[in-house]
């Protein structure tokens, strides 16, 4: 059952995404994407109050590299759309079940983005979740 409403047109968008930030990660990369970006959603909270949407969430300005400098134009593949459902869906994986950030840094991943804690890192990307009692919307089924 999703997690959040979601059209065939969202699943798409959501994988170009997936596929856009971590295609190199592999799929339990990828899935971690989209897990971040509905922790935004689900979230309403911190920098993504008001992100309701598939649609708000992946055009909220400077939120991925990928949309901002134009790695965005390929188009979803099955395999990604998959993932996609997969995260809409609610299956997440740590580290990036409750998180809301992510990034990858040229060395190791500092122990703070933007004063919120590091998980940890999977590949090469770091994974950062809101600090205690903030955000707790995210932490639900």
């Amino acid at each position: 059952m999703a997690v959040v409403k979601a059209r065939e047109a969202d699943i798409n968008l959501l994988a170009r995404l997936l596929r856009a930030e971590a295609e190199g990660e592999g799929q339990q990369g990828m899935l971690m994407v989209g897990n971040v970006g509905i922790n935004r959603i689900r979230g309403d909270c911190s920098d993504f109050i008001g992100i309701r949407t598939i649609p708000q969430m992946v055009h909220q300005p400077h939120a991925f590299e990928a949309v901002t400098h134009g790695y965005f134009y390929q188009g979803a593949r099955e395999k990604e759309k998959s993932l996609a459902r997969r995260a809409v869906n609610g299956h997440r994986l740590w580290p990036a079940k409750y998180s809301l950030w992510y990034f990858r840094p040229e060395g190791d991943c500092p122990a703070t983005w933007y004063n919120q804690p590091l998980v940890a890192r999977y590949k090469l990307h770091c994974f950062y979740e809101p600090r205690a009692g903030e955000c707790d919307n995210i932490y639900g089924t």
